[in-house]
């Protein structure tokens, strides 16, 4: 019978930036994408946010892992894991996003403002990474996915302890119903958190006027 192994191997990973850092930098936005998005398309949707303000710069990672969307050609996507061999990817992606966040950081003050922000996929993927990263943010945004319940209930009740929390969900979203978000609210109200549940009018996408709300607050 076959036995498994793992070797831990160097390999590169791919993030875009709006905005440059410096010392003037207030606030910093660490933005994951969804399955099967590019984060070069995806931090577009944020634009409008460093646009008009200087002082806040938006990083967005990718998934270390890419595929053809159809078949063996055309568009391509990115996903942060499958459910094979999971938890080595789940170790993985925390440690480059944690790298990351490391060198971004360290170019900024100390007392900058860092905004965790997860689209579908990607809450779970932040939510992960900032039960076992170095640095507190201020707040943590879910966006059109949940907060994973699988992460250990001390870690996850330490992690969210004074923690703001959003939820935001579009009211025709295909994948998420009225019914999940309210899930999702009792449970992270388990973990000692009262989220702001944020809704709009769209589908299973990201809205810049709620963006600009998110930013502005």
């Amino acid at each position: 019978m076959a036995q498994e192994h793992h070797l831990a191997v160097t390999r590169t990973a791919r993030y875009f930036q709006l905005g440059e850092l410096s010392a003037t930098t207030r606030q910093v936005w660490f933005v994951c994408h969804g399955y099967g998005q590019l984060a070069q398309y995806f931090i577009r949707h944020f634009t409008i946010l460093s646009a008009s303000d200087p002082t806040l710069v938006i990083v967005a990672p990718e998934g270390l892992s890419r595929f053809y969307l159809q078949g063996t050609g055309g568009r391509v996507g990115a996903t942060w894991m499958t459910r094979e061999d999971r938890l080595t990817e789940i170790d993985d992606y925390v440690a480059y996003l944690n790298q990351l966040a490391a060198s971004v950081l360290a170019i900024v003050p100390a007392d900058v403002r860092v905004t965790a922000l997860g689209f579908s996929q990607g809450a779970a993927t932040v939510s992960r990474w900032l039960a076992r990263a170095a640095f507190r943010p201020a707040r943590l945004i879910l966006w059109a996915g949940a907060f994973p319940p699988d992460i250990d209930f001390t870690v996850a009740s330490h992690l969210l302890q004074g923690l703001p929390v959003s939820l935001v969900c579009g009211d025709e979203d295909e994948f998420i119903k009225p019914e999940d978000v309210e899930k999702q609210r009792a449970f992270l109200r388990r973990l000692g958190v009262e989220p702001l549940v944020i809704g709009f009018a769209g589908k299973h996408t990201l809205h810049p006027g709620v963006l600009q709300q998110l930013s502005a607050s």
